[in-house]
């Protein structure tokens, strides 16, 4: 089934560089939405501390809530709305210490009811994660995201380049510096940051061109995806750490699937020159692609619009992720082939050919 005509040819390589000030843009956005931010707002599940979902009946503000949480000492929590507004639903985050657990959701909802009436409201959910455990967690996240994009240079450079052993010597190499800087108890977001920066230059020194615009690509989109929701003032949970790893498998594979045909058309058209080829092979994937994006996004709106307030933050995520990816697998991963040039270039091979019969007339 086939959308797009097959003859078709949208110049995407002509386009890259307007592309590339449209990333540039929108990674410059999300570090100053990160700066301004102080960081990504982490959720309880990282930053620790007391999370508490509560529903009225009718509609309240955050101060009249503020204000009845006096008795059970938690007066000066962060309050938000949560959900559609017609729900009425209001997440309580406090980052206090020594709250007893034990019956705490009832003690909120008595202090509620001396300034709400009796039965106009319910609380729904409390969790509590401490502080230890949750930069753990939020280590263990960042290590998990570092590990999936660092397994792919070994992955891309044996895939397409037939460079196994250079692939997996730079990752035992990363692994090795991270273990030894983990051991030293350095930061772990600062040493992520910069292995991936030491991977990016190793690869274009060794010209491990695939692995290469693999690993921009993905970078670019889980940048982009932490930076809307930086601007949206979202929080960063469990939830949006496994969309961020789903993200960075659609966007690999989607990546995959180009690189594929660029491989193939190489070698079909060898004089031909690099650029035509990557982007005669865009527009052999563009039905394929879209199709694939199009039936995810499909599902991923209906989530998010009917799923609850549970899962929205999970599918605005893969939202986010699948439209991006898409967007790098076109603009981003396959016009980084372009940096080197072709192994064997075309006016090289046109100009051996009459040198050779010359020389031989010489010999006869």
């Amino acid at each position: 089934m086939e959308f797009i005509k097959p003859d078709i040819n949208i110049d995407f390589v002509g386009r890259r560089r307007i592309a590339y000030g449209v990333s540039l843009a929108l990674i410059l956005m999300t570090v100053i939405s990160l700066v301004v931010h102080a960081g990504p707002n982490w959720g309880v599940d990282f930053a620790g501390g007391l999370l508490i979902q509560v529903q009225f009946d009718q509609p309240t503000e955050p101060d009249k809530i503020r204000s009845g949480l006096g008795e059970v000492n938690m007066q000066d929590s962060e309050i938000q709305s949560f959900g559609s507004a017609g729900k009425n639903e209001f997440l309580i985050r406090t980052e206090k210490e020594g709250l007893e657990l034990e019956g705490l959701a009832q003690r909120v909802q008595d202090s509620l009811e001396k300034i709400f009436p009796a039965g106009s409201l319910e609380v729904r959910r409390v969790e509590m994660v401490g502080p230890k455990v949750g930069q753990d967690l939020r280590d263990s996240a960042l290590m998990a995201i570092f590990y999936a994009i660092l397994f792919i240079v070994i992955y891309i450079s044996g895939r397409f380049e037939m460079k196994w052993v250079m692939g997996i010597a730079v990752a035992v190499a990363l692994i090795g510096a991270v273990t030894l800087a983990r051991m030293v108890n350095a930061g772990v977001l600062y040493l992520i940051i910069v292995a991936l920066l030491v991977t990016l230059v190793v690869c274009f020194v060794l010209k491990l061109k695939y692995a290469l615009g693999a690993i921009i690509a993905l970078i670019h989109d889980v940048t982009i995806t932490v930076g809307v929701f930086s601007l949206l003032n979202m929080e960063i949970t469990l939830s949006i750490v496994a969309a961020i790893l789903t993200i960075i498998g659609y966007s690999l594979n989607d990546t995959i699937i180009v690189f594929d045909r660029i491989r193939e058309n190489l070698r079909k058209f060898r004089r031909q020159s690099l650029d035509i080829t990557v982007n005669t092979s865009i527009n052999n994937c563009l039905s394929r692609t879209i199709l694939t994006s199009g039936t995810t996004l499909m599902v991923l709106i209906c989530l998010f619009l009917l799923g609850g307030p549970v899962i929205a933050d999970f599918a605005l995520a893969i939202i986010i992720g699948v439209l991006v990816g898409t967007y790098s697998s076109i603009y981003v991963a396959s016009p980084i082939l372009l940096l080197w040039p072709p192994e064997v270039p075309v006016q090289q091979t046109k100009n051996k050919a009459p040198a050779n019969r010359k020389s031989k007339k010489n010999r006869r």
